[in-house]
């Protein structure tokens, strides 16, 4: 990786949904009888993304691993189990009572990780939602460019790192 902070990364938090989870096709399958009635057809996509489980698998060998995400509680309780890695810790935004890009989401992970930042490494596919608010508090960040910018606002911040999945977050980090 290019940036000396994100080497020296102990722990990878990550966004869930966009990042770790295909959550537009599971949208795509609430819809899917709607657009049937009507004639139309979707193509098949699973949930979570394929390469997910396995790039978890390989990080949690090297890191602790969390997730910083814009959910209740239930509902990462329920995604959770088909991630099939246990996190070292979570942050909702129930948790916190904020959303993204609120400095809160990102101030909760930094405290209940007691570890310095530069010991971080964010990981999600919105730099407006997840890189901008995690680089101004001085984290390192890796923008997941799963599909261009899918349902988030364009913006200007700048990751450390860009990569089309985790499968290639994997390799660059040295752990493929």
């Amino acid at each position: 990786m290019a940036t000396g902070s994100s080497r020296a990364a102990s722990a990878l938090t990550f966004d869930c949904y966009g990042t770790l989870i295909d959550w537009e096709s599971g949208i795509l399958a609430a819809v899917r009888p709607v657009l049937d009635a009507h004639g139309r057809e979707l193509d098949d996509t699973s949930v979570p993304f394929p390469d997910t489980v396995e790039a978890l698998r390989a990080l949690e060998t090297r890191y602790r691993l969390g997730v910083v995400s814009n959910v209740d509680d239930d509902l990462f309780a329920t995604t959770a189990a088909g991630l099939e890695v246990p996190f070292d810790w979570v942050v909702t935004a129930q948790q916190v009572g904020a959303y993204k890009r609120s400095p809160r989401m990102f101030e909760a992970a930094i405290e209940r990780l007691a570890l310095p930042r530069e010991a971080i490494l964010h990981v999600a596919q919105s730099a407006y939602h997840d890189v901008a608010p995690a680089r101004a508090l001085g984290l390192a960040t890796v923008l997941v460019r799963r599909r261009g910018l899918g349902a988030t606002p364009a913006s200007p911040a700048v990751p450390d790192l860009a990569v089309p999945d985790l499968a290639s977050l994997v390799w660059a980090l040295g752990l493929d």
